[in-house]
């Protein structure tokens, strides 16, 4: 429902939204009384889950963000800029941490091995790909031109879960077209736990993550050596976990071996053609009162809280992108997140890190004009020109 918020503001004129929820999640979506196209989804398959929303859109471009992230107001606008460009077949942006500040993911290749390739990219910019190499796409963050998507059979099911947007992204490339990188469409995007994971990304079930890796290699044809690499890399991640605290020595056994018993299952998981999936018949139904619209940034004192909160709420029923800023006293580490009141919020001390790779400041006038021109920087401050709906 966060996310859904987050989405309700964006800047982009003219969007549909399609959800696709268990049951307890498409109560709560019902209860909204938004307008938005919902399919109920149960099975543990985030390919078919995207093709199930896929099978919904209806127009010429879809994006797709997970439950767990909150894009910023500008992100849709930029993600689908380049599409402009009729060769422009693909988009991604910018994925934000669980601290709102800190990077997660930026831009990257992903060649036949499953193997990333990061790179710095300053501004927006297209690449070529081809079937062996081709700009990845984060799931939480990337955007389609359909009709390419229905074109290739859209997600592969026998992907689950893990490496479903690489696929995608060779096989689109193997077509030709570009894939466009676009800095500036941000997503928050903060992890939430599952039965295979927990909020601090450590692992509690690798079994999926095997099964994609054995399909991986049977569609794309990674390398045995490679194939090695990424199962030495898994278990040198749960090594780490293990020193900092987060597992214990007897939990790597049971997650190798559950890695093991995945890349077994992959091997011998069924593979089904891919054809071009039919487009949607359905209508389109645009989210009413989208589009840009003013910000507005309210700064103070951890000890003025209530009134900088009814501030806030205030510019915010006033149909306000709104952005709180809450310092106190100390040395605590800066924080960026969407509240569950419909508005952003950076919290932490007046002298704390807000970028954990730098030491704090010492200088309160310094660093206070500091964060408030961090704040005017945000993405959906910057002017934007309103695509044509």
């Amino acid at each position: 429902m966060r996310a859904l918020a987050a989405v309700a503001q964006m800047d982009h004129p003219c969007f549909e939204v399609i959800v696709i929820a268990d049951p307890a999640a498409a109560t709560l979506v019902r209860k909204s009384d938004l307008p938005v196209k919902l399919a109920i989804h149960d099975k543990p398959n985030i390919a078919a889950a995207r093709n199930l929303g896929l099978d919904q859109a209806t127009a010429s471009v879809v994006a797709f963000l997970d439950d767990d992230a909150v894009p910023e107001p500008s992100w849709l606008t930029r993600l689908v800029a380049p599409f402009a460009d009729p060769q422009v077949v693909a988009s991604t942006g910018y994925v934000r941490g669980r601290s709102g500040l800190a990077w997660q993911w930026r831009a990257a290749f992903v060649d036949s091995n499953a193997q990333d390739h990061p790179f710095d990219q300053p501004g927006r910019a297209t690449f070529p790909g081809t079937a062996q190499r081709a700009i990845k796409t984060q799931g939480t963050n990337c955007a389609f031109r359909r009709d390419d998507l229905l074109d290739i059979g859209g997600f592969d099911p026998a992907f689950h879960f893990y490496l479903e947007e690489a696929d995608v992204n060779l096989r689109l490339s193997a077509r030709g077209g570009l894939t466009a990188v676009v800095p500036d469409a941000v997503v928050h995007h903060g992890f939430a736990p599952s039965a295979r994971r927990r909020a601090d990304r450590v692992p509690l079930d690798l079994r999926e993550i095997g099964a994609s890796l054995a399909v991986f290699q049977r569609r794309h044809g990674m390398t045995d050596a490679a194939m090695i690499r990424r199962i030495a890399e898994v278990r040198a991640g749960l090594l780490r976990h293990m020193v900092s605290g987060g597992l214990e020595p007897r939990d790597i056994a049971r997650l190798m071996q559950g890695l093991h018993d995945g890349l077994a299952e992959g091997r011998s998981r069924a593979l089904t053609p891919l054809y071009r999936r039919a487009a949607s018949g359905l209508p389109f139904t645009p989210l009413p009162q989208t589009g840009p619209r003013p910000g507005q940034i309210i700064a103070g004192f951890g000890r003025d809280r209530a009134a900088l909160e009814a501030r806030a709420a205030a510019a915010f029923s006033q149909g306000r992108i709104v952005t709180l800023i809450c310092l106190d006293r100390g040395v605590r580490p800066h924080r960026l997140f969407f509240t569950p009141q419909g508005w952003w919020e950076q919290t932490g001390g007046r002298f704390g890190r807000s970028d954990r790779d730098r030491p704090g400041r010492y200088v309160w006038k310094r660093f206070h004009d500091r964060i408030i021109a961090e704040a005017k920087a945000l993405s959906h401050y910057r002017p934007v020109s309103a695509p044509d709906p």
